[in-house]
């Protein structure tokens, strides 16, 4: 148990729904870690459509930073647990700024290092196996703008961190998961 399984890819890739494919196959009690919040009246109808596409017995914590500390504390028993997603967490922990125009690049990489370090210290010691569903935003054209540039810095370095402790790694194409890193072949997820 404590497994790690990172799924990244672009926009509707398909990632929310492999993870959601992957937990359901695992089995057992699932708990999905929602990390969106509800600012404005097209994110809430995002948030509604992704909540009628998961099973009704699922739990869901919305949790939007400070996951492992959350988590611990609700000591929700799980067999498996869905974070979804990372891109939101990095760029909640990014809105702490008092000055989201000219972020404090250090200051946002230091809350993320707390929140990544708590986040692999709760996975191994876990009785769950975790499935982490995250954005790639590396692709595409430097960000014009101060916060665009330290967002995907953090979203990336996030990635690097959370795959490099990864049992396994997929990235999503279109709807395909193609498997990048595995390090056991004999996997029930």
């Amino acid at each position: 148990m404590g497994r790690l399984i990172l799924i990244l890819g672009g926009a509707r890739s398909g990632k929310s729904t492999h993870g959601q494919r992957l937990a359901k196959a695992h089995g057992g009690k699932v708990v999905f870690i929602a990390t969106a919040e509800a600012q404005d009246d097209e994110m809430r109808d995002r948030i509604a459509a992704h909540k009628s596409e998961r099973p009704l017995d699922w739990l869901t914590l919305e949790i939007p930073y400070g996951v492992a500390e959350t988590f611990t504390r609700l000591a929700s028993p799980a067999d498996v647990v869905l974070l979804d997603c990372m891109t939101l967490l990095v760029s909640n922990l990014l809105l702490l700024e008092n000055d989201i125009d000219q972020p404090d690049a250090v200051k946002a990489e230091n809350r993320l290092d707390v929140e990544i370090q708590a986040l692999l210290a709760a996975i191994p010691s876990s009785r769950a196996d975790w499935i982490v569903v995250s954005n790639e935003v590396g692709l595409g054209l430097v960000p014009p703008y101060p916060a665009g540039r330290v967002y995907r810095d953090l979203l990336g370095h996030a990635n690097q961190r959370l795959a490099a402790q990864a049992d396994e790694v997929y990235w999503m194409v279109a709807g395909i998961p193609v498997p990048i890193h595995s390090y056991r072949e004999n996997s029930n997820i």
